[in-house]
């Protein structure tokens, strides 16, 4: 129990500093998540809404799909959608994950192809082997 907290809270640090170095976005300064346009926004709420309801792996499937749609020309925002979903679900608890299929592991894994498929796979590596 202990060493899953310390897990997600490490996650959630991660995430933070990523947003942080890629999107100048302080998150203990920001009161409300901001997207630069509409479509990303509108993915974000979508992806809340579908984990809301208990389909964690259908939201996780409908970013993946959105993200490989943008193979050649990927939008930056829409990293930070990703960022933002996973580290919403990091928040999530481990039975709530469980119930809908999910795990902290896929929250990890899905960070880190995320990260690796918009150029930052050496930031994604900083995890070393903690995963």
């Amino acid at each position: 129990m202990v060493e899953n907290d310390y897990i997600m809270r490490l996650t959630h640090e991660m995430v933070r500093t990523w947003l942080k170095l890629l999107f100048g976005i302080d998150e203990e300064k920001e009161e409300e998540i901001i997207f630069e346009n509409k479509d990303s926004g509108d993915l974000y709420r979508r992806l809340m809404l579908m984990s809301e309801d208990g389909a964690v792996n259908e939201a996780e499937n409908l970013l993946c799909e959105c993200l490989d749609a943008q193979e050649e020309k990927r939008e930056l925002e829409n990293l930070k959608v990703a960022l933002y979903f996973y580290d919403y679900l990091n928040g999530k608890s481990n039975e709530y994950l469980e119930n809908c299929g999910f795990s902290q592991q896929e929250i990890r894994e899905g960070i880190c192809r995320v990260m690796r498929q918009y150029g930052y796979g050496e930031l994604a590596d900083t995890w070393g082997d903690e995963w």
